[in-house]
């Protein structure tokens, strides 16, 4: 997807961008604001402009993905059926202009070409245990993460919400970094541990096989620490040295892949607050999950805009795939339904229970193989109403009849979604340079593998033209 680089902003470009944001996301606040399983019983198509309707309406799924998304397929040519009106055109233009492109700098062929489930750049004792999306990510960070160690001269690498040391193994006993491991859950760092020495074992007998391809020196496994790192306290665990360097003390790299929530905030207190953190690469997800107040708004800038709020829906939107989404278009696959189906049954519990909104229904499986009326039966025990309650069939079907259209209204808001997630992250790097630091925002990895792919990079000295290091793939 198309997009603004942060890369290239000055920091007043960055805060006129701020005020762009706030304008847009007010302006179409109410397709960011919708709930898509209330589309019927909030007349959500019967709020869009009469002229977006007859643009949209009739629309298949791929058209809705090459037309409004802007993601044709493979070799498709972009024709309009009909002219657009100008304000649904613009919508599209400005969505386009104002979000952080997604698109990684560096054009490389794909690391799993020669079979899917296995990356190409990764030596298969790193690959062991992890998902493809999961090698492909710990591969891109920690290399970026080992050569912003190398320009800011840091002595420790701190990983934040390390889960099941994934990427704290590669970092350490992949890349030879000094690794500290701060996971919550006891028994995930369990699991680390266990895997720690499982991949010691693997690259003791591949050194006893073959010592020339094997590095040379001591091998440093992470250090783990059990420890829940609180957003509004400084953790004093995280900063203390696995080993002091009696020339220049500790200095501090901290990073988070897809650190949760308030975590990715912690981070950035962390590291503007702590002399001995010097840089930060950190890789959020999970916005709905920022303290409302606390996570969002951190800049100063930001918080004195008008219409700077993001309520949780805006936030939950925006993490979304957009790409997948895409890709479930083209493909038109009968699972695009489930959406349709949930607002209908939607219809039914205000009905039966009209203080019941919006109630969280388990996964009904196979969805795309039921009848509406089968769907809705089976939603209506999973949320503690009687399955066998009379049904209006012919209003479910007439519902289903509409099955495009909630696609369409859900795509819309897909398609402004990622201007949410810009302001959230542009927050940020404004919070970082109010202070007087130096932090950019990358692309990392293949949007269509891990939808969150920016990476916050922040240090306290200017970098200047050795930045761009950080942005090239190695070979």
């Amino acid at each position: 997807m198309p997009g603004v680089s942060a890369r290239g902003l000055s920091y007043e470009e960055r805060r006129q961008l701020a005020v762009n944001l706030t304008r847009v996301v007010t302006l179409y606040r109410s397709i960011l604001d919708a709930y898509i399983i209330e589309f019927f019983t909030d007349n959500l198509w019967g709020t869009l402009p009469c002229a977006w309707q007859e643009a949209l309406d009739g629309l298949n799924p791929p058209q809705l993905a090459t037309l409004l998304l802007g993601m044709p397929g493979e070799g498709e040519v972009v024709r309009y059926r009909s002219v657009w009106p100008l304000t649904l055109l613009a919508l599209k233009s400005t969505a386009y202009a104002l979000a952080f492109t997604r698109t990684p700098g560096f054009q490389t062929p794909s690391e799993f070409l020669e079979n899917p489930s296995q990356s190409s750049r990764l030596t298969a004792p790193f690959r062991k245990h992890v998902r493809p999306k999961k090698q492909h990510e710990i591969r891109r960070l920690g290399e970026l993460v080992k050569k912003l160690s190398d320009l800011t001269g840091c002595t420790q690498v701190v990983d934040v919400g390390s889960g099941q040391g994934h990427l704290s193994r590669f970092m350490s006993l992949g890349l030879g970094l000094m690794v500290k491991s701060i996971e919550g859950d006891p028994r995930l760092v369990e699991r680390a541990q266990r895997l720690d020495q499982e991949l010691l074992q693997t690259l003791a007998k591949e050194e006893k096989r073959n010592p020339q391809v094997v590095q040379a020196g001591p091998r440093h496994p992470p250090h783990h620490v059990v420890r829940w790192v609180d957003p509004t306290a400084l953790c004093e665990e995280l900063l203390l040295p696995l080993e002091t360097s009696a020339q220049s003390g500790t200095r501090l790299l901290l990073t988070g892949l897809h650190a949760c929530g308030d975590l990715s905030v912690a981070l950035l207190r962390h590291f503007s607050c702590c002399p001995e953190v010097v840089a930060l690469a950190s890789v959020g997800c999970c916005y709905m999950k920022l303290s409302d107040p606390g996570g969002y708004p951190l800049s100063q800038w930001v918080a004195g805009l008008p219409g700077y709020e993001l309520p949780y829906r805006l936030r939950e939107g925006a993490c979304h795939a957009l790409e997948e989404y895409a890709e479930r278009l083209q493909r038109a696959g009968p699972g695009l339904r489930t959406h349709c189906y949930r607002a209908a049954l939607e219809t039914v519990i205000r009905r039966a229970q009209p203080e019941l909104r919006r109630p969280g229904v388990q996964g009904i499986p196979r969805v795309h193989e039921l009848k509406i009326e089968e769907y809705v039966q089976r939603g209506l025990q999973r949320v503690g109403l009687d399955p066998h309650l009379p049904l209006n069939l012919a209003a479910l079907r007439a519902h289903q009849a509409q099955e495009n259209r909630v696609v369409a209204f859900f795509s819309l808001a897909l398609l402004l979604a990622p201007l949410v997630e810009t302001l959230i992250l542009l927050d940020r790097l404004l919070y970082l340079q109010e202070q007087g630091f130096h932090a950019e925002l990358l692309p990392i990895f293949s949007p269509e593998l891990s939808p969150r792919n920016l990476v916050l990079v922040a240090t306290k000295r200017p970098l200047g033209e050795a930045f761009s290091v950080l942005e090239t793939e190695d070979s």
